[in-house]
């Protein structure tokens, strides 16, 4: 970039002789002394290691003889470089070591210098020199160098609370001319401040390229809120456009402060803790770096643990319910918690396997103890009962497997359950019912049998053993034995009921099927003396019939002996004989139903008989 100026020296001018080369000589020695009046000024901006191009930036005149080049340095001669002649179109280079083999002279006077170095920043002279004149014009050139992104180094490792300690240095090399370097914390511009904020900056040149290299370094007092801050440094410098700025790679330090606050965990897998489980506590402190001792307070120990930040308690009894506590090791800070050990004890009395006897008692209890309120309820044979158990007097139904289970909601897997196996045992009671078939062909004789264990069943006639029976389910202790007879005479029936308690036999007379009996429904319940009542009731009213048909015959008779009196004797005696006829018939149907009821007699007599 060229940018003339209109700062011009002038030197006044002597009368000439005409012209020779003693005046030419002299004209270039008084133009090195001096500038012409109107001399222009311009400006060539450069990057360091590129070609310098310097106009000449004047009109070549018809009668120019030759031209040069010199740059000038304040205090300092100046120094003649280049020259290159108009007629004889011939170059020559100065011999100034700083400039030899750089130079380059085209027929436009035009100054080309390659590698352009900081010493390069000099004002150079173009001079046309004719027989009656001399012209000049001067050129100043600038070097520029971008330095290297600037880096922080010599990082510190961790930075503490309260104290002001050296953060780092920031470093940009090999720039021109000398730039600036700045810091900043999270984006923001750091200013020194006395005892927080300390920034020193150093530039140095090298004495051999005369570039620079800056290094600003910074001392920090940070504070708990710069954890994670990110520190950059900027450098700002001076290009062929203008003002540029490179911006260095961040840096996060590791900040440390002391603990504040000390904060105690219990860590668990479920939100409540129960008797066996085990308890993990954890104990942590908000310092950076985290303290890595503690001391924890457990209920029942005289003194507290030096652990690290985790302690662990195994198979938790409900004693451990308490507070527990723990501090940093020298006690200034202390944290605690509170925790409930959850149980649940069930006693079932009786429990395991009872053997009891029908028609006792049998006190049943389950006890409850837990750290809450817990639900109970029963099952037998895996069906939820309504209530509780109570026997005031067992029967064979109320046997079977009871249990007593409880559980505590709020607690996640906490449930107890006990088991009580009840056997009911009873001896042998039979019961034995007849009844005949619809057609009258056979006789359906069925046994009742009660008991448990359940009593083994054989019948015997007298005829001998009846093997082929029907037996229904055992339910509640009790089921029917049957058998199916026609017999063509009177027997007499056996059954015998016989468990690992006792011995029990009935025996039931049976008429033969021939002889006309009525039926006797199969009864539904034990009790055989509500059939034998049926039956003489019948009885009665068939006796009480005959006496009122009789009655009636009687009077008819005498209402007839009183109109017919003319009745002959043998008549009179014809009709007594139907008379006392009629009674005897029905004596006989009362003679036939009162053996009934004998027999029937005889059967409830046998009923319940145990075998001596």
């Amino acid at each position: 970039m060229e940018t003339p100026s209109a700062a011009a020296a002038s030197c006044r001018r002597r009368p000439l002789p005409p012209p020779s080369l003693g005046f030419l000589l002299l004209s270039l020695l008084l133009s090195a002394l001096c500038l012409r009046p109107g001399l222009g000024l311009y400006t060539v901006h450069t990057v360091y290691g590129d070609t310098i191009i310097l106009p000449c930036h004047l009109e070549v005149p018809n009668d120019l003889m030759f031209g040069k080049w010199k740059y000038e340095i304040a205090n300092k001669a100046s120094e003649f470089i280049a020259f290159r002649s108009a007629t004889k179109k011939n170059i020559q280079y100065d011999d100034v070591p700083e400039y030899k083999d750089r130079l380059s002279l085209s027929e436009n006077y035009t100054l080309s210098i390659n590698n352009a170095r900081i010493g390069d920043e000099k004002r150079f002279v173009c001079m046309l020199v004719t027989e009656d004149d001399v012209f000049e014009r001067s050129t100043i050139v600038k070097v520029f160098k971008q330095p290297s992104q600037p880096e922080i180094i010599s990082q510190a490792k961790f930075l503490e609370t309260e104290q002001l300690k050296m953060l780092g240095e920031c470093i940009s090399k090999d720039g021109y001319p000398k730039g600036n370097l700045t810091w900043f914390k999270n984006g923001v511009v750091l200013q020194s401040v006395e005892g927080t904020v300390v920034i020193k900056e150093q530039p140095k040149a090298d004495k051999t390229t005369g570039l620079y290299t800056v290094i600003s370094s910074l001392e920090y007092k940070p504070t708990k809120d710069d954890t994670n801050a990110q520190f950059t440094c900027t450098m700002t410098y001076f290009g062929p456009t203008g003002q540029e700025t490179i911006q260095s790679e961040s840096a996060v330090f590791d900040i440390h402060y002391p603990t504040e606050k000390v904060r105690i965990q219990v860590l668990t897998q479920r939100n409540t803790i129960k008797e066996g489980d085990n308890i993990t506590l954890k104990c942590s402190g908000n310092g950076n770096p985290p303290p890595q001792e503690f001391l924890f307070y457990i209920p029942g120990e005289p003194e507290p643990i030096r652990s690290s930040s985790l302690y662990v308690l195994t198979d938790v009894r409900r004693n451990a319910t308490g507070e527990y506590k723990c501090s940093l090791t020298d006690e200034s800070l202390m944290d605690s918690t509170l925790i409930t050990v959850h149980y649940l004890d069930l006693s079932l009395i009786p429990s395991g396997e009872v053997i009891k006897q029908i028609g006792e008692a049998l006190p049943v209890s389950c006890t409850i103890s837990s750290s809450r309120n817990a639900t109970v309820f029963w099952l037998k044979d895996n069906t939820r009962m309504r209530a509780s158990p109570s026997f005031s007097s067992l029967q064979y139904q109320d046997a079977g497997n009871y249990i007593c289970e409880t559980t505590l909601q709020e607690v996640e897997g906490l449930n107890k359950r006990q088991i009580l196996t009840l056997i009911v045992e009873g001896k042998p009671q039979i019961k034995m019912t007849k009844k005949t078939s619809t057609d009258g062909s056979y006789k359906m004789i069925a046994c009742h049998v009660e008991g448990f264990p359940k009593p083994a069943v054989q019948w015997t006639s007298t005829g001998g053993v009846i093997n082929k029976t029907e037996e229904t389910k055992y339910v509640n202790g009790k089921f029917v034995s049957k058998i199916k007879i026609a017999p063509e005479e009177n027997v007499t029936l056996t059954c015998i009921a016989e468990n690992q308690i006792e011995r029990t036999v009935t025996s039931l007379n049976v008429s033969a099927i021939s002889i006309p009996e009525s039926d006797e429904p199969e009864e539904k319940s034990d009790d055989n003396r509500e059939n034998v009542s049926d039956q003489a009731k019948l009885i009665v009213g068939i006796v009480v019939g005959l006496l009122l048909a009789a009655l009636v015959a009687g009077v008819a008779y005498w209402l007839y002996m009183k109109k017919s009196k003319d009745v002959s004797g043998e008549s009179q005696k014809e009709a007594a004989q139907n008379i006392q006829t009629l009674p005897r018939s029905a004596s006989k149907h009362v003679d036939k139903d009162l053996g009934n009821i004998e027999e029937n007699k005889k059967l409830e007599e046998n009923n319940h008989k145990p075998e001596a």
